[in-house]
């Protein structure tokens, strides 16, 4: 709010994003915000990395700016590290395999008796708010007015969200295969003046990152911020 306050909203916003993600009802409420502010005309840049609720919140936007170096991360919501569809895939493994051998009970209770007995239910509703939201906000923005949105918005959620497909967390996509899922990618290469000053403002805010206590940085063109600090250790 600091940061959009005083802007012309009637030019739109250029987002450039870097993070690693965070939560999905944060990732919904700046989004919510945002589209507020700005409506659809939203452009997300990204000079290195968008990942997880990154990922989400560069499908809300009309156009995603990508170049050789940037990517993408798959759409997997995460408990305190632990993927929501691991921990579903892990527990639908567990009952097959009682199912075939109950004498594997005693060891799959080790395992699954980890989880406290709410967490199964509240990964699938991390899965389905993640899927929901992201679809309709890539249907509402980037396919808007489009015949078809809706079935495109999904075709790309469900490839972003396919826990098979992208293996871990930390799966980079690149802009080559964001075009490929149906992602409307605009290549930085291709604007070279732009591409030039995109990447001085990243190599700033990295080399600000790597000689601070600076861990998160929200930063308007006019210069106002909001900078959050690591705390010194005791």
């Amino acid at each position: 709010m600091a940061t959009i306050h005083g802007m012309d909203r009637r030019l739109g916003l250029d987002l450039i994003l870097h993070t690693p993600g965070g939560e999905v009802a944060a990732t919904e409420s700046i989004v919510d915000y945002l589209r507020k502010m700005f409506g659809t005309n939203i452009r997300a840049i990204i000079p290195q990395i968008a990942m997880s609720a990154g990922t989400m919140i560069a499908c809300a936007t009309k156009e995603i700016v990508m170049g050789k170096q940037s990517n993408l991360g798959p759409i997997d919501p995460q408990f305190g590290g632990i993927p929501a569809h691991g921990v579903i895939e892990e527990f639908e493994k567990a009952l097959e395999s009682i199912k075939k051998d109950p004498n594997s009970i005693p060891l799959w209770q080790v395992i699954v008796g980890k989880y406290h007995p709410t967490f199964l239910g509240e990964c699938e509703f991390a899965i389905e708010w993640s899927k929901d939201i992201a679809i309709s906000w890539l249907e509402s923005g980037m396919f808007l007015g489009e015949s078809g949105s809706k079935d495109a918005a999904k075709k790309i959620v469900d490839s972003l969200a396919d826990h098979t497909r992208t293996k871990t967390h930390s799966r980079h996509i690149s802009a080559e295969e964001c075009k490929k899922l149906g992602l409307k990618i605009f290549n930085l290469e291709s604007d070279q003046d732009l591409q030039d000053i995109i990447l001085t403002v990243h190599h700033c805010y990295m080399h600000t990152f790597a000689n601070s206590t600076a861990i998160k940085i929200t930063e308007n063109h006019n210069g106002i911020a909001l900078v959050n600090h690591a705390r010194p250790t005791p």
